[in-house]
């Protein structure tokens, strides 16, 4: 039995310039590639993975640098870091979110000690005192690829609130000319021409912030030059400072209150947000220490607020051009409105107001046995279908499949049977009560151009767990309803609504045949008897049967009544159901072309494959493969048997060279005695030298005949 050899595939080992002094508890890549950071409670740091690095060990050094070091690193400091991110649009800009509760962006390209932008994050109004936990950031968030979400960040605090800044811009980010487009168009229709002067002042603060970020706006506008691109200018308003948004509260029906703004099934304290986008829909979802998730979706457009009259604290180098700022963010007056259901969304649009949040759903994991602390549950977003989430806890990674989006039926007060969350065990290491706090000590969701995705885990005994994840058929609900079942209109099952006697008509009932009866008067006593027994048969045929008829459909009149309206209501639903369907013909008509493009694309790639060189080569069969070995092996033992010859017969030319080299005079003596043996020898060399040279000969034949068998092989494969 033949054993294969495994191949041992070394992977290059990346190992930074400098010690850490800080325990690693997460790590991420930017867009590129090119920079890792490795994020601490002490300290941060970046490594640079490409182009600033040397070899030593068999490991690749790479450079590796501490961000605000200042700030977080100093040994006097008892500032944490809660939260990193990189941005979305840029791949050099750091999102931090610190235990001061100070949001700080740095710029890794110019200033990796000084942050480029500063938010103070003042959530209580002055002279307002609340609990310690409304002042306590925990977690943040950057917005979505839709509007004014893209310039947001989602900040959430210890009692489950959320508060969003809007607009953040990292300087020289890069963002789609399409959608700076859109926002500013929609700044100039719903905005300056609103019938509110709030709204009106928002909105030009908004546009003019555009245009001084995007100075390419206006031109492009005004020229009509068609760029894909715009690169964000370093801007701040002078008199002005960005507004805290919040806290976002829920939106309720008429005649309800929004008592508090946490649920009131979740337990404990709220540990991490994330924020996800599915289609146009906004989502927010909240995890709190008892294991349970607060799903909520943004009912409104998040727009941009200043409080005018705060100025910001600016940054400036020799030509006075902005290196970083600076801003206190306080809460705006119009933050304490709430928003009822039946209230138009419309009329809140530009007037400072933040957007509510419409509840969705409460998901609890079913955590197993939870410390004092509660758990801490990390959640990811999958990169190929949305609405899924994985959730990272102590018992393992869950997930939770979203299937009520997008939610405009539950604006409405419509709770569509099959529209909860369904949440599916993924991993679970729990192993009694003796399981460890911290099983996992790393995950990531991975994903390929080809629609397959994968989530790797990392446990504390370096054990790395690869599963494959199955995207596309999860979006199905999977409760089906029972109780409205379609009713097939099936003779068989029709009521009885009018008896059968009824429906069969009057009884026939045969008449005397009498043939003298013209001949009988009218006022005779035959006569009498028989217009008698003909009222008699009239009344018993006709007469009773009409009165059943009349009896049965007043008595059935109301019956009928329900009957035809279940049927009209049928028929509205029915309706209705056609109408969403033409609505999300659309949707579903772009999906198909996208569709179709990818396949096409696919399909276009295989092709290519096909055509590389090698592809149709068939392989050897076995009695090819056999023989190919012997030939390999016949060639191997003849060319290392006349190396071998070769190289002793070299060997033994140099002693004898060197022999002769010795001394003069005892070679003079020995000349005489020894002419006879040197003339043998050197005979028998010649004939040993001929001897090879026609071995070699043929064996240079053989490996010519070897050769052109195997290429004639190939060829006719």
């Amino acid at each position: 039995m033949k054993r294969r050899r495994l191949e041992k595939v070394v992977f290059p080992v990346l190992r930074p310039d400098v010690e850490l002094e800080f325990a690693v508890h997460k790590i991420s890549i930017n867009r590129s590639g090119s920079a890792l950071f490795l994020f601490g409670s002490d300290a941060l740091s970046v490594m640079y993975l490409y182009g600033r690095g040397s070899s030593k060990d068999d490991a690749i050094i790479c450079r590796t640098v501490s961000v605000g070091s200042q700030i977080y690193s100093n040994g006097s400091s008892v500032i944490r870091v809660l939260q990193v991110l990189w941005h979305p649009y840029s791949d050099t800009h750091l999102g931090i979110l610190s235990s001061d509760s100070v949001f700080r962006i740095f710029d890794l390209s110019s200033n990796i000690i000084q942050p480029e932008q500063e938010y103070y994050l003042q959530p209580l109004e002055p002279g307002r005192h609340r609990n310690a936990t409304s002042i306590c950031a925990v977690d943040f968030s950057f917005g979505g690829d839709h509007l004014w979400d893209r310039f947001s960040v989602f900040i959430l605090f210890s009692d489950g609130s959320i508060y969003t800044l809007c607009p953040v811009v990292p300087f020289g980010s890069v963002y789609k000319w399409e959608s700076i487009t859109e926002i500013y168009s929609d700044a100039h229709t719903f905005g300056l021409k609103s019938a509110y002067p709030v709204a009106v002042s928002n909105s030009s603060l908004a546009i003019s912030w555009l245009e001084a970020t995007f100075p390419d706006l206006a031109n492009q506008t005004s020229e009509g030059v068609d760029l894909s691109t715009l690169r964000a200018r370093p801007f701040a308003l002078f008199d002005a400072s960005l507004s805290l948004q919040g806290p976002l509260k829920k939106v309720c029906h008429e005649g309800e209150e929004d008592l508090s703004i946490r649920g009131v099934e979740c337990e404990g304290r709220a540990v991490s947000l994330l924020y996800n986008i599915v289609s146009k829909d906004s989502i927010l979802v909240t995890a709190w220490s008892g294991g349970q998730l607060q799903i909520d979706a943004l009912a409104d457009e998040i727009q941009p607020v200043w409080n005018v009259g705060s100025p910001s604290r600016l940054r400036v180098d020799f030509h006075d051009h902005i290196v970083g700022m600076a801003m206190i963010c306080e809460r705006s007056q119009n933050n304490n409105s709430t928003v009822k259901l039946d209230q138009s969304l419309e009329n809140t649009v530009w007037l400072g107001h933040p957007p509510p949040l419409l509840r969705l759903a409460i998901v609890d994991l079913a955590l197993p046995t939870k410390a004092e602390s509660g758990s801490f549950i990390t959640m990811f977003a999958d990169p190929l279908m949305p609405e899924r989430i994985y959730c990272l806890h102590d018992g393992g990674i869950d997930s939770v499949v979203l299937h009520f989006l997008p939610f405009t039926s539950q604006i409405s007060g419509k709770n569509e049977v099959g529209r909860i969350p369904s949440v599916h065990p993924v991993l679970s290491t729990c192993q009694g009560e003796t399981s460890s706090p911290y099983p996992l000590c790393g995950f990531v969701s991975l994903s390929d151009s080809f629609g397959y995705s994968w989530i790797v885990g990392v446990t504390i005994a370096r054990e790395c767990v690869v599963l494959e994840m199955k995207t596309w058929n999860l979006l199905l609900p999977i409760h089906v309803d029972n109780e409205n079942k379609p009713t097939e209109l099936n003779e068989t099952e029709l009521p009885d609504i009018i008896s059968k006697e009824l429906l069969s008509g009057p009884k026939v009932v045969l008449m005397p045949q009498t043939s003298n009866l013209c001949s009988v008067a009218a006022d005779s006593i035959e006569g009498r008897s028989t217009l008698h027994q003909y009222f008699k048969l009239f009344h018993e045929n006709y007469v009773e049967y009409a009165h059943k008829v009349y009896f049965e459909l007043k008595h059935h009149g109301l019956h009928l009544k329900r009957i035809i309206d279940n049927q009209h209501t049928r028929l509205d639903e029915a309706h209705d159901k056609i109408l969403k369907v033409e609505e999300k013909q659309s949707t579903l008509e772009d999906k198909l072309v996208h569709a179709m493009h990818r396949h096409d694309l696919l399909e276009e790639r295989l092709n290519r494959l096909r055509n590389l060189p090698g592809a149709h080569r068939k392989p050897l069969s076995k009695a090819e493969r056999d023989f190919k070995s012997e030939l390999d092996q016949f060639r191997g033992v003849e060319l290392d048997s006349l190396h071998s010859s070769i190289s002793a017969l070299t060997a033994r030319l140099r002693r004898h060279t060197q022999s002769l080299k010795g001394n003069a005079s005892d070679q003079r003596k020995l000349i005489s005695g020894r002419k006879n043996i040197q003339d043998n020898q050197v005979s028998l060399l010649k004939s040993s030298l001929e001897k090879l040279s026609l071995v070699n000969s043929e064996n240079s034949e053989k490996v010519m005949l070897v050769e052109s068998v195997l290429k004639g092989r190939e060829s006719g494969r």
